[in-house]
């Protein structure tokens, strides 16, 4: 296809960054922005991969305002500049505790926090723009971003990764060590958002993106085996009401043409281990 002018919001961001980089790598030029989207101009684009967010559940509940502020008005003030093409990223925690263990993108949305509840919100302005005009648009719903040099430490693999390199203590682990969760490569991620700009059409999908389903068991003993250093670990009592088990169904996002290439679960390990350090 033709190339496009993208302008891309925390593109300075551990995720953004491989967004810019891909595509680049895909022959578009890519307009970071890292002004604030709820005042500075807005310059003009082919489309917008909008990024940009407030995202710590902890936080959310302190300051729910500032979640909505920056996260919902950020995403209509973007809406309003009227691109013809707009990926959102959202995430896995719109599902809430889910009543299932693979979540399809039927599944429905309980958001248990305010991050999750104004991603929500901010979906469903993108769904109710394109419906009502000629945007084509597409929300990529996140489960758990690993690799590539990040350095977010409540991150599980890159905890755990911290931890065997001894630049920190110990991690806390809550239950016993069987909860599972869905993790994909930042790069693999980053993917997706080009794929999905490329190939929207006017109106609204979802597709979720992850990859390798693996319990914090799994982790640790991944890390173990790359590393050949123990992990020391905090065992709390579980957290009452999370889901034990959360992995996706990528089954659209696949029909799009996606893989992942680099989410098995010890090459993310083998890649924040060497990124790192």
């Amino acid at each position: 296809m033709s190339t496009m002018r993208v302008l891309v919001t925390g593109a300075r961001g551990y995720l953004g960054r491989n967004v810019v980089e891909q595509l680049r790598a895909a022959g578009h030029t890519a307009l970071p922005f890292s002004g604030d989207i709820r005042e500075d101009a807005i310059p003009p684009s082919d489309g917008v991969i909008h990024l940009a967010a407030l995202a710590r559940v902890r936080e959310s509940f302190d300051n729910p305002l500032a979640y909505y502020d920056v996260n919902v008005t950020g995403t209509l003030r973007l809406l309003r500049s009227a691109p013809a093409r707009f990926v959102l990223a959202s995430t896995a925690a719109v599902y809430g505790a889910p009543a299932g263990d693979v979540l399809t993108e039927d599944h429905p949305r309980r958001p248990a926090n305010p991050y999750a509840a104004t991603k929500a919100a901010a979906e469903d302005a993108v769904a109710w723009t394109a419906r009502g005009g000629p945007l084509a648009a597409v929300t990529l719903r996140l489960f758990n971003l690993a690799g590539g040099g990040d350095r977010d430490d409540t991150r599980l693999i890159t905890r755990a990764c911290g931890v065997a390199a001894g630049r920190l203590p110990s991690m806390e682990v809550y239950g016993d060590g069987t909860a599972v969760r869905d993790f994909v490569h930042v790069r693999d991620a980053a993917r997706a958002f080009v794929l999905a700009l490329e190939t929207c059409r006017p109106g609204h999908e979802v597709y979720n993106v992850g990859a390798t389903p693996a319990s914090v068991a799994d982790v640790l003993a991944a890390v173990r085996r790359v590393t050949g250093a123990e992990v020391a670990v905090e065992w709390k009592p579980a957290h009452p009401g999370e889901a034990r088990v959360s992995r996706a169904d990528t089954t659209r996002l696949r029909a799009l043409g996606w893989l992942p290439v680099e989410s098995d679960l010890d090459a993310l390990v083998r890649d924040q281990w060497a990124a790192r350090r």
